[in-house]
This record gives C-alpha cells, structure tokens and sequence, in this order.
C-alpha cells in the first residue's frame, strides 16, 4: 500500500463519513431491494444520497478510497455496492501506526 494513496483517500472528509457509515451499514442506510448491507455493500445511489452529492462525485470519491485498499467493490444488475475492506483497513492503521 503506497502511503501517499493511503493518506489522499484518508485526506478527505467525506470519504471519512463514508467508512464510518459502512462500518456498520444497517444502522446507516434502510434496507436495499438488491442486495445485503452487509454482504454485498451499499449501493452508490444511497451513499450519494446520504451525503447530499451527484453520483459522478460520489464516484470519484469511492474510485479513491478503493485505489487505498480501504473499500470493495461488487457489480450487480446495473447497482455498484461498496463495503469496508477490512483487512486493507487493518493494513492503513499499520501504515500510520508506523510513522
């Protein structure tokens, strides 16, 4: 994991709220029609809600975080679903824990 890619994705406010929110995804977001929270991930669409921001930023934001390692992303029918990738997580603390 490159640091400087690990801190620009950690850099970031938003993206911040965003691992926080799918830490623990059914307190965060209601129940999808395709997919599990917790299995599958989010849908984009209801990230980008939640956060009050278009889909194209939404986007960037998650392309971001998971270039870092700290998210996983899963195609289905169209949706792209986002959770925690934790053992990249695991890895980012290592990282910081180090400096």
């Amino acid at each position: 994991m490159a640091p400087d890619v690990t801190f620009r994705a950690l850099a970031n406010g938003k993206r911040l709220q965003i691992l926080a929110w799918l830490r623990e995804p059914r307190l965060h977001f209601p129940p999808q029609a395709d997919g599990d929270l917790v299995r599958d991930g989010v849908c984009g669409v209801s990230i980008a809600e939640k956060l009050g921001i278009s889909a194209p930023t939404l986007s960037e934001h998650m392309r971001v975080l998971t270039a870092a390692g700290l998210v996983k992303t899963k195609r289905a029918k169209g949706w792209t679903f986002y959770k925690r990738d934790e053992a990249g997580l695991k890895a980012a603390k290592q990282l910081i824990g180090r400096l």
